[in-house]
């Protein structure tokens, strides 16, 4: 059975263009607010999202993340609270693939079984989980792979040849590149060594290949996304999210101050193959 992720990647290779993968943490700033961006991005021009599951002791993100995360967490945000989110939102759009990303704690607190039953009932199409190598898949990626759920694996620049067949062994949805050896929010050193390193892992796997870590411009997701299947985007969106408050609250220009970056990336993916 085709999956949402599966399909969304189908049909834009179809009319020749990279996928925007759009990241915000989930519940920030606060529940409401955090729910009326996950909404907005589809109409923006998010082809896919990711929903941070904000959590205490990350080790990936950079400083706009982590902020992101905690604002999220002293709001109340749990994880189920995200899982409700997601819940929500298939209310309204059956088509725009979800995938949480996040660390292995709280799910396993929550309890492995318990959260994917949960995951896959809300609408999860996909999980992220920063911190489980391969050599531990059987404590989620199998389970969820069993559950209908893809499992999507980074690699990096240090990822070599030898090492890549195992990461990529039951990685399913997409393969997922991280730019640079460093955590999210810094720049791209050198446009050209992640076209090369795109090309390397497509020798390796027919599975789609999206960049992260350091785009934050249109231009930025018009260039990687020459040779990139998608582009992702979390930093300058989560930090939009920060720049938009005052006194830590929401204010009339927080959701819009993210929907209008992620319409200007869109329009950076749409050229990048014109």
């Amino acid at each position: 059975m085709t999956s949402r992720i599966e399909k969304r990647f189908a049909e834009l290779k179809a009319v020749n263009r990279p996928a925007l993968v759009t990241f915000v943490m989930g519940g920030d700033p606060d529940l409401a607010t955090g729910q009326a961006i996950l909404e907005a991005l589809p109409q923006a021009g998010a082809d896919i999202i990711e929903l941070g599951m904000p959590f205490s002791d990350p080790m990936a993100d950079g400083v706009a993340i982590q902020l992101g995360g905690q604002r999220a967490l002293a709001s109340g945000q749990t994880l189920r609270g995200v899982l409700g989110m997601v819940e929500d939102f298939r209310r309204k759009d059956e088509n725009t693939p979800i995938v949480l990303m996040g660390y292995y704690n709280p799910i396993y607190i929550f309890g492995v079984d318990k959260f994917l039953a949960a995951a896959k009932d809300a609408g999860v199409d996909g999980l992220i989980i920063v911190d489980l190598p391969p050599e531990e898949d059987d404590e989620l990626c199998l389970p969820a792979l069993k559950a209908g759920i893809n499992f999507i694996r980074l690699t990096t620049p240090t990822t070599d040849d030898k090492r890549l067949p195992a990461v990529l062994k039951n990685t399913s949805g997409f393969v997922y590149y991280v730019s640079m050896t460093g955590v999210t929010g810094a720049a791209i050193k050198s446009r050209g060594a992640v076209g090369e390193a795109v090309e390397r892992i497509k020798s390796h796997t027919d599975l789609p290949v999206a960049v992260g870590f350091g785009i934050k411009t249109a231009e930025d997701a018009a260039d990687i996304g020459k040779h990139a299947d998608g582009i992702v985007v979390g930093s300058v969106l989560v930090d939009a999210v920060a720049r938009s408050l005052v006194d830590g609250k929401a204010t009339d220009k927080t959701v819009s101050a993210v929907r209008d970056i992620v319409a200007d990336l869109a329009a950076g993916v749409k050229r990048a193959r014109g």
